[in-house]
């Protein structure tokens, strides 16, 4: 008869849901009230601003305490490094990144997004639509199938300050949802 498992974690009490994806994300949280907000931005054109944006709406309209971690990833193409990983598991409670808009930072975000989940951070990951075969194919390279981020049109690079924060208001509900269980508005 096999022996019962126990999980270190904390987070034991959940049985597996045979969803990879669902069963490799951090614990959620009803809403984003009083949390740290972690930014992890890229080199790419433009994902500093949409990322900022989206962190001060965060703030602004769904309760977030703060920005406490923002720090940029200078190879994009590349998943974060763990120490990268460990800063953002101690200075702050979630995590937005991006901006997925080519094929390799695509598949990087989205490896960064799995990261984050597999450290206990949730994760809210930004792709440009053109590249959601790419991020898809990355999930599932890493081992999370049907990994859920948010996807903007393609392209974001070329974008007026202006219209990216146009974009960060579309995505701030998606964003939140991404980073809660979405039982509260």
């Amino acid at each position: 008869m096999p022996s019962p498992v126990l999980d270190p974690t904390g987070r034991g009490a959940a049985a597996a849901t045979g969803d990879p994806a669902a069963d490799l994300l951090a614990p959620r949280r009803p809403d984003l009230r009083g949390l740290r907000i972690g930014v992890l931005r890229n080199t790419k054109k433009n994902a500093d601003l949409l990322l900022a944006e989206l962190a001060r709406l965060l703030v602004d309209e769904h309760g977030a305490a703060e920005v406490s971690v923002a720090l940029t990833k200078e190879k994009f193409a590349v998943p974060a490094p763990p120490e990268l990983i460990e800063s953002y598991k101690d200075g702050c409670d979630v995590v937005v990144t991006g901006v997925g808009d080519c094929g390799s930072c695509s598949a990087s975000a989205v490896a960064d997004g799995v990261l984050f989940e597999q450290a206990g951070l949730p994760a809210a990951v930004i792709c440009s639509d053109a590249f959601a075969t790419t991020a898809d194919t990355m999930a599932a390279l890493r081992g999370a199938p049907g990994y859920r981020y948010l996807t903007t049109a393609h392209p974001v690079a070329i974008l007026e300050p202006e219209q990216v924060r146009e974009r960060a208001a579309q995505l701030a509900a998606g964003v939140a949802a991404l980073l809660t269980d979405g039982t509260t508005g």
